[in-house]
């Protein structure tokens, strides 16, 4: 392995920090470091990123590395068409373009023009696309911006006729749709903060109403709830434009559902009504027909049904069920052409259904494989609607369907720079401490041996009710082609299972989806794929506390471990940004119940003394909004100081990101030194020659 540099980590001042939890006293000597902006903060950043860089500095193939990666995703790939008025609207990305650029044309045939390119609208091209919607007429687009990875978006509006963007700008957008009426469209944002209110200015999320010309300060407040200030409230337009759908979440007091209001906007002064004022399940408004909303629901049905609900009769039992519960959980419902697309999930893959309006089955959609679809959805009079097929040894694809006969036909591939068929893909279940059936996809190359050697990746999540279906990475292809396994753990608290399955993942019940990855990991040991010492365990967000909870309680299970992003500090969390939202699935540390379960895993807290820990690397962007990078300082602080191993513990900050690399290039820079990182430590020795 290569000759590396002699760890020297940077020191870290600590300050006399205690916090009383009911109780409890709880040291925080590195309170100080939550500052991100203050100048001794940066200071800190800079020694520990330059300690780093030393180390990987040192890898002799880790330029070899990154030229294979950049080879590896340097191909033409494109998005699903968003097709309105006449209009496609279709992102490419021609290899190596940091964003991928919009272009328009007029049907199939027409010529494709540049709408939209980010890259262009900033030097370092960290500028992204968000949102975009036409409106009804086919004359504008309205388009959301962020800048450096950040959350806060602005939106602007474009002309489909003169590719030209107008004077309008509408800012201090978050967590919104943008939703077409008339000449204008609704969008949610919070009051643009002061000087001295920045730390107020992810609270009270209100609903306006932007009229085209005019100045955001002529805008109309449509909803505002001062007394909630920690709820969300996003609107929606059905594609008719005849209803608004307010949907709310009230998420920051541990709500995990949504209420729904809808307005009629065929009414002279229409105003907001309730249709369900309860947080406990989930509510989609998918559109309406003859005057009744088509809505998705979990009320009654965990894995999900379909109800069509008159507004003005909102109560249950005047509702009519069009498509019942199944046993396999309903991931996604859309209208397109006048009929109904229900996506179901069998054991981590997509299953689809196309329904009539009244839920009466026509046909299911056969698909290219054992995989990952999203769309269908498209206007009503569509005869044909788009969808992307991905797997985990298949790009993603675009097919266009014939909305009548079901049939469907290739709308564009792209060529790949390698052949996926070397690889091949199994689902296998590991058993967890309390005897749940756990499924796990692994990806290796054809004709592995499984000799108990083989360096694994082992990627995990669980939770928000986020499913992790089959997807295809490129840059996988680095690891792959080196002998390495991937191994994608589906865990409670996701939404592979249905409700129940992502309850089961939530709160005082955190500590399952812990149980399910180790019991995962160990079912690798045990059938042969590698040894602990020839183990990592990655993931990002969510699956950054999953690595860091991991590492923690099983340190010896795990050579390598890679948050990337992750809440570490359990106990703090919802003081900062908008993490008051992620109440409804860990609970809270103000609650003496919640608090004791939250300190029992919380990663920051559960770092000892004296241990020998993986070989970890943690990553964060310093223009993360979501997942603060304090989560991710405080933990590499405290785990330096306790390490008692010789394997490095270090961070790796990257500057103008965010919640993820904002940009390709900086992606590639990512996950050169992520790789680099998992290869050193996992004892394997890459040659890039024979790839």
């Amino acid at each position: 392995m290569a000759d590396l540099p002699r760890l020297q980590y940077p020191s870290t001042r600590t300050v006399p920090q205690v916090d009383d939890y009911h109780g409890t006293p709880v040291p925080d000597p590195y309170r100080w470091l939550e500052d991100d902006n203050a100048p001794e903060t940066a200071k800190w950043v800079s020694r520990q990123n330059a300690v780093t860089e030393q180390w990987l500095q040192a890898l002799p193939w880790r330029p070899a590395l990154r030229d294979r990666i950049t080879a590896l995703v340097d191909y033409p790939r494109v998005g699903r068409p968003l097709a309105r008025a006449g209009w496609l609207l279709i992102p490419r990305n021609s290899g190596l373009q940091n964003q991928n650029v919009w272009y328009v044309q007029r049907g199939l045939e027409g010529p494709a023009e540049v709408l939209l390119d980010p890259n262009a609208m900033s030097p370092d091209g960290t500028t992204r696309i968000g949102v975009l919607a036409i409106d009804r007429t086919g004359q504008f687009v309205a388009y959301s911006i962020s800048r450096a990875g950040s959350d806060w978006q602005e939106i602007r509006v474009r002309s489909l006729d003169t590719r030209t963007d107008l004077d309008d700008r509408v800012e201090w957008v978050k967590v919104s749709d943008i939703a077409w009426h008339g000449r204008g469209f609704y969008y949610s944002r919070y009051p643009e903060p002061t000087e001295h209110a920045l730390s107020g200015v992810n609270e009270r999320h209100q609903v306006w109403y932007h009229t085209l010309g005019t100045a955001q300060a002529d805008d109309r407040l449509v909803y505002d709830d001062a007394e909630h200030a920690k709820r969300f409230h996003i609107v929606r337009t059905t594609r008719d434009e005849r209803f608004a759908v307010l949907s709310i979440s009230d998420r920051g007091e541990g709500r995990d559902g949504e209420a729904l209001h809808v307005m009629d906007l065929t009414h002279s002064a229409p105003t907001f009504q309730p249709v369900w004022t309860d947080f406990d399940d989930h509510f989609d408004v998918i559109d309406h027909v003859d005057g009744e909303l088509v809505v998705f629901t979990t009320h009654a049905a965990p894995n999900g049904r379909v109800v069509r609900i008159a507004p003005q009769r909102p109560s249950p039992e005047h509702w009519t069920t069009i498509i019942a519960e199944q046993p396999e959980p309903l991931q996604d419902v859309v209208m397109g052409g006048g009929r109904l697309f229900a996506t179901s999930l069998v054991d981590v893959t997509s299953r689809v259904r196309c329904c009539n309006p009244d839920g009466a089955e026509l046909r299911e959609i056969a698909l290219p494989g054992l995989g990952t679809v999203e769309g269908f959805d498209g206007e009503a009079d569509a005869s044909h609607v788009f969808f992307t097929y991905t797997s985990f040894t298949a790009p993603p694809s675009i097919h266009r369907l014939h909305v009548i006969t079901g049939e469907h036909s290739l709308f564009e591939r792209p060529a790949l720079p390698f052949d996926p068929a070397q690889f091949e893909t199994h689902q296998h279940f590991a058993i967890s401490a309390d005897g749940t059936r756990v499924p796990m996809f692994v990806v290796h190359r054809r004709g592995l041996v499984r000799d108990g050697r083989n360096p694994t990746l082992l990627y995990g999540y669980g939770g928000f009710n986020i499913t992790l279906g089959p997807q295809f990475s490129a840059a996988r292809v680095a690891f792959l082609e080196q002998g390495g396994v991937f191994v994608q753990a589906n865990l409670r608290g996701g939404g592979e299972y249905g409700e129940a399955w992502h309850q089961a993942g939530m709160k005082t019940r955190k500590q399952n989806v812990f149980d399910d990855a180790i019991a995962c990991a160990e079912w690798l040991i045990a059938n042969g794929y590698t040894t602990s010492d020839r183990l990592a365990m990655q993931g990002g967000s969510n699956g950054g506390l999953l690595v860091g909870a991991l590492m923690t309680q099983r340190p010896d299970l795990f050579a390598v471990a890679l948050p990337a992003v992750g809440v570490l500090d359990m106990l703090r969390f919802h003081h900062f940004t908008i993490g008051w939202n992620w109440i409804a699935d860990y609970g809270s540390s103000d609650d003496p119940e919640e608090f004791r379960v939250l300190h029992a895993y919380s990663p920051l807290h559960n770092v000892r003394d004296g241990v020998r820990y993986p070989a970890t690397l943690v990553t964060t962007g310093d223009h993360d909004d979501r997942v603060v990078p304090a989560h991710s300082f405080k933990f590499i602080a405290r785990l330096q100081v306790a390490h008692a191993g010789d394997a490095p513990v270090l961070i790796r900050v990257e500057t103008q990101s965010g919640h993820g690399a904002s940009s390709l290039t900086k992606a590639i820079a990512e996950l050169t030194d992520v790789y680099a990182f998992l290869f050193e430590n996992l004892g394997v020795a890459p040659r890039f020659d024979a790839a």
